[in-house]
């Protein structure tokens, strides 16, 4: 089911959650009911896709409940998850949208999932007549490319130890709410290995 936040029944308590998303947190007061008619409230079941790889169908996502994550395959099938997200952070066409090409990467619900989302062409008008959100959400998009590329990066130069102790430090938020077979894939690991490896990280802290 999908209602717009400005309809919504629960409408002050999703609006107290959008206020503490680190891009919404900074948007003035009297912006606000230009977003509360065009942002959506929407219900995600586990394993659905927001967002379909080589899609030019191109939406903004601010998570309320729960994780996505970000995920390329190829025409075989086999995947690569390039991040996760949760409560307070987002995911975004915006990059694939100013570049006029598809989406490189599907938008997956790791768990069941509650998020405010709005079609880009709404949400680049808003950023249009709000400079200073817009310079703010820029950089946190490219944030997220370095954090992807960073990611990408540690695959190849960390062993796995190293990985897994990475993740920890870097996402202390998702530590144990991710899916074991979700983190291995992340981690370019076995979901055995990766088990082993926690029950050590877990004895050597005891």
């Amino acid at each position: 089911m999908t209602t717009t936040l400005g309809r919504h029944a629960l409408r002050p308590a999703i609006l107290l959650q959008l206020k503490q998303n680190r891009i919404l947190r900074e948007i003035p007061v009297a912006a606000w009911e230009h977003l509360e008619r065009v942002l959506e409230v929407c219900q995600y079941r586990k394993g659905e896709a927001l967002v379909h790889q080589g899609t030019t169908s191109m939406e903004q996502f601010f998570i309320l409940d729960g994780i996505l994550k970000r995920v390329v395959s190829n025409a075989g099938g086999k995947e690569m998850i390039l991040r996760f997200a949760a409560e307070t952070d987002m995911d975004t066409s915006y990059a694939a949208w100013r570049l006029r090409t598809p989406v490189p990467y599907s938008i997956v619900a790791v768990t069941a999932v509650r998020a405010a989302r709005v079609s880009m062409p709404h949400w680049v008008e808003f950023l249009e007549a709000q400079v200073s959100v817009k310079g703010q959400f820029e950089y946190e998009v490219m944030r997220l490319m370095s954090e992807v590329m960073a990611h990408t990066i540690t695959l190849h130069l960390l062993d796995a130890p190293g990985r897994v102790a990475r993740f920890e430090r870097k996402h202390p938020d998702l530590v144990g709410r991710i899916p074991n077979k979700e983190l291995a894939s992340y981690l370019n690991l076995t979901p055995e290995t990766l088990s082993r490896l926690k029950q050590r990280r877990g004895s050597a802290a005891d």
